[in-house]
């Protein structure tokens, strides 16, 4: 009897999965319906994330109030008490971005938030051209044009506004750029310093990063405005504002050189081997072959820190400098709007504006990791 033997000449179709391994249902049968202590979690969950859903979204528009000149508008009327007071906000937003900045001046702020923006975008935008003049402009000539827009500068004929009339929004990103400017240099110094051979530079990095690790931003706001004064001559003023952006940038550049030596430290030996076994300087090394390296690894790290920082710097409203929460706070007693929904409202409106910066931060991070990380597979 001969052998029969039968060959598939064409691949047979696949058959599409069981209905009950694959798809929404599957996936809810498995993460939220695994078992009953599961599907109870889970229902509860659900109705709670819809009930606070209304809630928020009754109050921040179907009842909301978004047009009215005072207080009135936003009172309870025939026994229905109103949401969001968005008229509020409405009315004040021009104090809320520049404090009491003159108004017949204002326009050199708004001049100082498109060159921050052009800064922003050249410097991050990586399709940009000549991004190395982009540095240069973001770290040049951009402060040195707003310091003189917003300062003032009589050779310019533009009229001195002191810092004591600056607030709003304004200060916020006036603050927050300098130290997210500032803080990773020097950071980087400072880690490099503390991985140092030579004994006193990094007894002395140690020495600044632990003593000021050790010290809450509040007590460094507190020293840099209300010690500092006391060591000076008598006839020696520093501009408050300003010891507060020193303070915070060397505040945050400490704890940024704790991020950047652990990306130091996760590199491999064989890259500082390599580096001088083809004859490179330190400066060389660590420009061309390291930090490089090590920065990338510490993207998320880096951007965690700015975000942090620029929420951080909300607490200069506790040594008396008026940026964006101070403007609100003080705006939310004016009694023309003495209402508790406009309080509210404010606190609201300036959770948005923190969110809209930080989340566009950690997008832009992680859009970059995901960048660098495709070319690294390569």
């Amino acid at each position: 009897m001969s052998d029969v033997f039968y060959i598939q000449k064409e691949p047979i179709a696949r058959l599409p999965a069981p209905s009950s391994l694959v798809g929404p249902l599957a996936w809810a049968r498995a993460n939220l319906f695994s078992s009953p202590a599961n599907a109870v979690l889970s229902i509860v969950t659900l109705v709670v994330a819809v009930w606070c859903t209304w809630k928020a979204l009754d109050f921040l528009v179907l009842s909301a109030v978004f047009s009215g000149a005072d207080r009135e508008a936003c009172l309870a009327k025939n026994g229905v008490e109103p949401g969001a007071c968005w008229a509020f906000v409405r009315d004040r937003f021009s104090f809320f971005i520049y404090g009491f900045y003159p108004v017949a001046e204002r326009w050199r702020v708004d001049i100082f938030f498109v060159l921050l923006a052009v800064g922003v975008v050249w410097l991050l935008w990586l399709k940009a051209p000549r991004r190395d003049l982009g540095l240069i402009y973001f770290l040049v000539v951009m402060p040195v044009a707003s310091f003189l827009l917003l300062n003032g500068a009589s050779f310019l004929g533009l009229k001195p506004v002191d810092t004591a009339l600056w607030g709003g929004l304004m200060v916020t990103l006036v603050v927050s750029a300098v130290a997210i400017v500032v803080s990773l240099p020097l950071g980087v110094l400072l880690a490099l310093g503390r991985r140092s051979q030579l004994p006193v530079i990094k007894f002395f990095s140690v020495l600044y990063i632990e003593f000021v690790r050790g010290v809450p931003l509040v007590g460094m706001l507190f020293m840099a405005n209300v010690m500092l004064p006391l060591f000076l001559p008598g006839d020696v003023s520093v501009d408050k504002l300003l010891r507060a952006v020193v303070g915070i940038s060397l505040f945050a550049s400490a704890y940024m050189a704790e991020v950047v030596r652990a990306g130091l430290q996760a590199l491999p030996k064989g890259q500082y081997e390599g580096a001088m076994a083809m004859g490179l300087g330190y400066w060389q090394m660590m420009r061309l072959i390291i930090l490089p390296q090590a920065l990338k690894v510490t993207i998320p790290n880096i951007v965690n820190n700015y975000v942090a920082l620029f929420k951080d710097t909300s607490l200069l409203l506790i040594v008396g400098i008026f940026d964006f929460l101070k403007a609100i706070q003080t705006a939310s007693i004016d009694p023309q709007w003495a209402v508790a929904t406009a309080s509210v409202t404010g606190y609201v409106f300036a959770a948005l504006v923190y969110f809209a910066f930080c989340h566009g931060m950690a997008r832009y991070a992680r859009a970059m990791e995901a960048r660098l990380n495709a070319a690294q597979k390569r």
